[in-house]
């Protein structure tokens, strides 16, 4: 059915819809931060007999898609999985492909995509930088120091990130710092991640229907204010329609949450 969508008035109707919904939902509760594990790239590549790399560029279209429904709807931070320290392991070509896609996407998103000028989006790199070549890491920072004076919403690019390099990281920094052991929190083991500095997670999205974090945001995760989504498409299926429907749903089950807490709080006074 997807060649419905690709009729003029069928597009126009589609992006009515979504720019309605997104003005409704913004009138209620939306999370502040979201983190997506986008999973499936490779797989949807081979599902549609494509090369790999064209996987791969078909999920960083998805991401932009969705972020934009996101900051349509409020979302202040958007964490993104861009590229595991894991993914070292993978085949040189590969590798070598996704280096070359995040310095192309990185320049066309800053210089001629509308996520950071109508958005006033502000890009952050996170992660292990080091580990990257040196004209990705130049390209990537770029981005970062080009957008560092949008204040609306922020976009993390974690890349490359595992989530024990974080919690390492943020040790080390608070070490540096001259702490005293008795004084080191989990508040402060907090402010000094990559994502310090930014709400708190409360909402994390995975697609491919697998059941793991994949070392993404564990930290951030567990936190009780923190909700997990696993979907069964992978990350290129993912429409922004979909992404619409968990907003909606987070919201009234935050909603319905709340309601509960205070009929508690009600009865416990009452009791006393």
């Amino acid at each position: 059915m997807d060649w419905i969508s690709s009729f003029p008035v069928t597009r126009h109707v589609l992006e009515y819809t979504k720019k309605q919904l997104c003005q409704v939902l913004r009138s209620g509760s939306v999370p502040q931060h979201i983190g997506f594990i986008m999973d499936g790239n490779r797989r949807y590549a081979r599902m549609n007999k494509m090369e790999t790399k064209e996987g791969h560029s078909a999920g960083f279209d998805t991401m932009a898609r969705l972020l934009e429904v996101c900051y349509d709807c409020g979302v202040q931070a958007a964490t993104v999985f861009a590229f595991s320290i894991e993914n070292f392991s993978r085949s040189e070509y590969e590798i070598e492909w996704l280096m070359k896609l995040a310095k192309s996407k990185m320049k066309q998103v800053v210089e001629n995509g509308e996520l950071c000028h109508k958005y006033g989006v502000r890009i952050r790199i996170l992660g292990n930088l080091k580990l990257l070549p040196a004209d990705v890491r130049e390209s990537l920072l770029e981005a970062q120091e080009m957008t560092k004076n949008n204040k609306r919403a922020v976009l993390n690019i974690c890349c490359p990130y595992t989530a024990r390099d974080d919690i390492t990281h943020s040790i080390k920094n608070i070490i540096a710092r001259g702490y005293d052991p008795e004084d080191i929190t989990q508040d402060l083991v907090s402010e000094n991640l990559y994502t310090g500095g930014v709400p708190k997670l409360q909402l994390l999205i995975r697609t491919s229907g697998v059941y793991r974090l994949s070392d993404f945001m564990l930290w951030e995760a567990v936190d009780v204010d923190c909700d997990v989504e696993i979907l069964s498409v992978l990350w290129p299926q993912f429409t922004p329609l979909l992404m619409l429907w968990i907003l909606f749903k987070w919201g009234w089950n935050r909603t319905g949450r709340a309601r509960r807490n205070k009929r508690l709080l009600e009865s416990h006074g009452k009791d006393d």
